[in-house]
């Protein structure tokens, strides 16, 4: 049995402290807003995952030191534009413990990724990354699901595993922390884009080429940018993509859907009603492959529809009259 603290009480914070407290640990969540504290502490209910009852091991509070006091771990599960900012909070209760950051993105300010923003508040934090192919929604009722776990630090990587294991959850280590970190920020754009195709009508030819290609733009950039190739074809990268771009539950794809059908940005934005990573992702990818000359056409193509009214349609036809090429 483990103490945990979970920075973050969305469906993502809330799926995860479900797993790991009907598993045997206790698990203290934090929220900023007292109105979720009081529904997780006493009805037992998760507004994102209304369908759910919270085990009795679960807690809530919106005092950082009270949650991260004794604890093994810490689960970082804040969208990334809040990691620096709420991370700042409670920096200084952190000591010695790992921080595992469960979170998919950038930092759109610094283009920086979320272990490189959790290192500029405080060098010395023992670090992992968790990600992978998860819908809180079916995490939150124990649909069986992988996961890979990363970190430079061994006794992170067996304390992460060991805890989570299940068989309900499997979880896989990596080294590999760049690549796992990167593969899980960088497919939700890919998703959205999958979401765009299906608003406007396409087929699946559409979206296998989609993930193919989406894929290929993926690892250019996340090798360039420290990853490693093989890691990319792996549960963080592939798997994540799949599930991401195919899947019902994901916000990015239905994001995608809402502005191929036409809404505006800000529409889309308030039907969604929660936290789309893959708005801020596209900005900084785009800006990344500019930066290290990158060629990403489905970015900047996805990029263009978003920020420079490009109509959905014509985006798919300036991408198919691309010049020819070898595969």
């Amino acid at each position: 049995m483990k103490n945990i603290a979970i920075i973050g009480s969305g469906s993502w914070g809330v799926a995860l402290g479900i797993h790991l407290a009907s598993i045997g640990n206790n698990v203290k969540i934090w929220s900023f807003m007292e109105e979720e504290r009081d529904i997780i502490n006493n009805e037992k209910k998760c507004k994102f995952l209304p369908n759910v009852v919270l085990p009795e091991n679960i807690s809530c509070s919106t005092n950082f030191e009270e949650v991260i006091k004794d604890v093994d771990f810490i689960l970082h599960v804040t969208p990334s534009k809040f990691t620096r900012s709420t991370f700042v909070q409670y920096k200084k209760y952190v000591g010695n413990t790992p921080i595992i950051i469960c979170g998919k993105g950038f930092e759109k300010e610094t283009l920086e990724t979320l272990d490189e923003v959790i290192f500029d508040e405080l060098p010395e934090a023992k670090v992992g990354v968790l990600s992978g192919p998860s819908h809180a929604e079916e995490v939150s009722v124990a649909v069986p699901t992988a996961l890979v776990v990363a970190s430079k630090h061994q006794s992170i990587l067996k304390n992460v595993q060991e805890t989570f294991s299940s068989d309900k959850m499997r979880i896989y280590t990596s080294n590999d922390v760049k690549g796992v970190e990167l593969g899980g920020a960088l497919k939700n754009i890919i998703a959205f884009c999958a979401g765009v195709a299906a608003g406007i009508g396409l087929g699946d030819n559409s979206f296998a080429a989609l993930i193919t290609r989406g894929l290929k733009e993926l690892v250019r950039l996340g090798v360039e940018l420290g990853g490693k190739e093989e890691t990319f074809y792996g549960l963080s990268g592939l798997g994540d993509l799949i599930v991401t771009c195919l899947s019902e539950h994901s916000r990015n794809r239905k994001a995608g859907f809402l502005i191929g059908q036409g809404k505006s940005l800000e529409e889309t934005k308030q039907e969604v009603g929660m936290v789309i990573e893959s708005i801020d992702n596209i900005e900084v990818a785009h800006e990344l492959a500019k930066l290290h000359n990158i060629e990403m056409p489905i970015v900047e193509t996805v990029y263009k529809v978003l920020y420079e009214n490009l109509n959905p349609q014509e985006a798919v036809k300036n991408l198919m009259n691309r010049d020819k090429k070898m595969e």
